[in-house]
């Protein structure tokens, strides 16, 4: 079950909201957490005992930790236990193919790979109660006492599939006590329409396009053009922003329904002026984490310039292996590394904003080559293919394409910007105390929530029901 579809959004989200609101203050959090599991085994029942497996690897190993500190203990034991065994498992569900499939390429063994199935959002809440336990040992947060608030913290739904990567200290007061406001329902119910838009209306879209002119297979390069590739590779460069914020947008809009306030994951990172910049607004959850819990505690950049080549080395390793056990995964990570690391000494030159802004897209741009192409043989023919390599320029169906899209391409543009949200910003500035114009505008703020998940809802059931097919040639 995923957020952009008529199942999740109109049978299990609202009978959650329902019972949630319907049984009262002490049954809520019962209630997450019912839903929660539900949503986890909804994907294969199986993996909800690897999640609760792991959760009580965590919640054992934190309340360790916690007793053991004092009289010249630390608990570094049960943390250095908790990293191994957390990340042994997710080693083995996500990895063991990818080892094994280079071991055979190399010494012809093993014979057979097992087929392993990733579990759903093992990532996600793995990282999550890595966290909890290294601000455990650090003494940043408490040690949580009841097995099932863990289990709910690494389960809940709304973050689970694609983020953002929660911190326990940061919800932490929010399992045990909180409120929800009419303000809070409202302005989750916003965000959530806003993501649920930018899912099935514009990632969706920009995704089929991409597809249409990406090859898949080494194979179907034949009939592709240089002009074809370079806009599917625009179109798949906003649809991976638009996809990932968009689900960021709605796990923030449902935390807000129910009281949780979950930190922010994405800034308009397409409006950088700099790869560093681009990185504090991309997958901020990721970024911090790998910043909080590697990077600083190998010295961070305070050390000696080889080592923190090391340090930049080993941590962008990581985030592309996170992304993924595929070779192309860990070279767009060190591409970004490289990028990062030039820029170091350069920051202080200053160089026209403009410039800085177009230098940031074209190196994202061709990071999304690399993330985009797991076959090595396709990456190839496609960046050869981008410059030339054999390929017409152009033919009539790249041209119709673009053309036939050239209003929803713009729509999904301004949707990679703040305009929407600075525009909405303006307006209430200019009609603030202005009476009927003031109600205006807030009746507008209403309707479009409203608004926002018809159109999604017709999006879902089929294209033909998209409403930017009616702003086509």
């Amino acid at each position: 079950m995923v957020f952009s579809s008529l199942l999740f959004l109109f049978a299990f989200l609202s009978l959650n909201l329902a019972c949630y609101f319907l049984l009262g203050k002490r049954a809520r959090n019962g209630v997450l957490l019912v839903f929660s599991l539900v949503f986890y085994a909804w994907s294969g029942p199986q993996y909800l005992l690897l999640l609760l497996l792991v959760t009580g690897i965590s919640w054992g190993c934190g309340c360790l930790i916690a007793e053991s500190q004092g009289e010249g203990r630390t608990g570094r034991g049960w943390l250095v236990l908790d990293c191994i065994l957390l990340l042994g498992i997710l080693a083995v569900f996500k990895y063991t193919g990818f080892f094994l499939e280079n071991l055979q390429l190399l010494f012809g063994v093993p014979e057979w790979i097992p087929q392993i199935v990733l579990p759903l959002g093992i990532s996600f809440y793995t990282f999550q109660l890595l966290s909890y336990c290294i601000d455990v040992y650090r003494k940043e947060a408490e040690a949580q006492r009841k097995y099932w608030k863990l289990l709910l913290y690494a389960s809940l739904f709304h973050q689970c599939v694609a983020g953002p990567i929660v911190r326990y200290q940061t919800v932490a007061g929010e399992i045990e006590h909180r409120s929800v406001t009419v303000e809070d329902v409202a302005a989750g119910i916003r965000r959530f329409s806003v993501g649920l838009a930018k899912k099935s209306i514009l990632a969706n879209g920009c995704a089929g396009i991409a597809e249409t002119l990406l090859p898949a297979v080494l194979g179907d390069m034949a009939g592709r053009t240089t002009l074809g590739l370079w806009v599917g590779m625009l179109f798949y460069m906003l649809q991976i922003y638009l996809d990932f914020s968009a689900y960021s947008d709605m796990a923030i809009g449902m935390g807000r329904m129910v009281g949780f306030h979950y930190l922010e994951n994405f800034n308009y990172p397409y409006i950088a002026r700099s790869i560093r910049d681009f990185w504090r607004r991309w997958h901020i959850s990721l970024s911090t984490f790998f910043r909080d819990y590697v990077y600083i505690p190998m010295g961070g950049s305070r050390v000696h310039v080889f080592k923190w080549i090391r340090n930049m080395l080993v941590v962008w390793f990581l985030t592309g292996m996170w992304h993924g056990a595929s070779w192309n995964y860990i070279l767009w990570g060190l591409y970004f590394c490289l990028f990062l690391m030039l820029e170091r000494p350069l920051r202080k030159i200053r160089w026209p904003g403009i410039l800085k802004h177009v230098y940031t897209l074209v190196v994202v741009f061709f990071g999304w080559v690399l993330f985009r192409f797991e076959d090595m043989g396709v990456l190839m023919a496609v960046i050869g293919g981008m410059f030339g390599g054999g390929l017409s320029l152009y033919n009539a169906d790249v041209l119709w394409t673009l053309w036939n899209n050239i209003f929803f391409l713009a729509a999904a543009l301004i949707a990679c910007t703040p305009l929407g949200k600075n525009l909405r910003v303006w307006r209430y500035e200019k009609t603030e105390g202005r009476g009927r114009i003031a109600r205006g505008m807030q009746l507008i703020d209403t309707i479009t929530p409203v608004i926002l998940i018809f159109f999604s809802a017709c999006a879902l059931v089929g294209n033909s029901y998209n409403p930017f097919l009616y702003f086509q040639f």
